[in-house]
């Protein structure tokens, strides 16, 4: 593993040069290939051409409850779907009883104001949000607090018939600290965030679909596979054009309609720079299947 380890180093050196984030970045990723395994989640490559990257958070006993190291490990992962040119979409799981249910409160209990601020606590959570490539959230069980935070991070989610949505931190004596606030806002509208937040109530994945959090809803034991399934159709596609399609969709939260058409506009237009743009338009007159390049 030692020897891996430098093998890489020397790599990264000599193709990043003096750029210290990407040569950590990529030896993050080595450090956790080289090692087999991860602690707290397993992941794997899914899908007939092996092209979905497959994240399993794996804390049963304590119902994935979402300690550091257990974050750390999932944008770990992240790094290494996104730096894999044979992955095009990623799908997050937990277990049957609990995708998450909600932040470690251990580990959260004795942390002063300082600690956390200076820290910038959950910043890292964030990597979910930023990832390149889409995220699909396959949930059964509780998904509560961070749990629910997560997911809303994913860019689709599918639910188990039992799954369970909540943000409960009311209950704590603290609030939502990872989007439960804003993006469940943005998802189900102020009224239902707001009953959800200052109640402590649960949505169950029925109402969570008529509310828009969910886009479906499937029995507990085939909602991993229907997830995957829509990840291979996504990773069908060209992944320049998935990873714009992607950023348009996520830039209509940032930015006021007329903002938003003209960057979907532009976007539209840039795909015309594309090899894959040309092949996707002469198959369809064609009559046959694209083979797209991912140029």
């Amino acid at each position: 593993m030692a020897s891996i380890a430098m093998f890489a180093r020397t790599i990264c050196k000599n193709a990043l040069g003096n750029n210290k984030t990407l040569t950590s970045r990529y030896m993050q990723v080595v450090r956790c290939m080289s090692s087999g395994k991860f602690e707290y989640i397993i992941t794997e490559k899914r899908g007939e051409k092996k092209n979905v990257g497959f994240v399993k958070l794996n804390r049963p006993k304590a119902l994935n409850a979402l300690c550091d190291g257990l974050m750390k490990e999932v944008s770990q992962a992240l790094d290494e779907f996104e730096l894999d040119k044979d992955i095009g979409c990623i799908v997050l799981t937990g277990g049957d009883r609990a995708f998450a249910a909600g932040a470690d409160i251990k580990e959260m209990l004795e942390r002063e104001y300082a600690q956390v601020y200076g820290g910038n606590f959950l910043n890292h959570w964030s990597r979910l949000a930023s990832c390149e490539k889409p995220v699909i959230a396959a949930v059964n069980g509780y998904a509560l607090g961070g749990g629910c935070e997560i997911a809303m991070m994913c860019d689709i989610i599918y639910a188990g018939e039992k799954a369970q949505f909540g943000q409960p931190e009311i209950t704590l004596g603290t609030i939502p600290g990872a989007g439960g606030t804003q993006r469940l806002t943005k998802a189900i509208g102020k009224s239902k965030a707001m009953e959800l937040v200052l109640t402590a109530n649960r949505m169950s994945a029925q109402e969570a679909e008529k509310s828009g959090l969910v886009s479906k809803v499937f029995p507990v034991d085939e909602v991993v596979n229907e997830a995957v399934k829509t990840a291979e159709k996504i990773a069908s596609f060209s992944k320049i054009t998935v990873a714009m399609c992607k950023e348009a969709v996520n830039a209509s939260y940032e930015m006021s309609l007329n903002e938003g058409l003209h960057f979907e506009k532009r976007t539209f237009h840039s795909t015309f720079a594309t090899n894959d743009r040309k092949e996707g338009m002469t198959a369809f007159i064609d009559k046959r299947t694209p083979e797209f390049t991912d140029s």
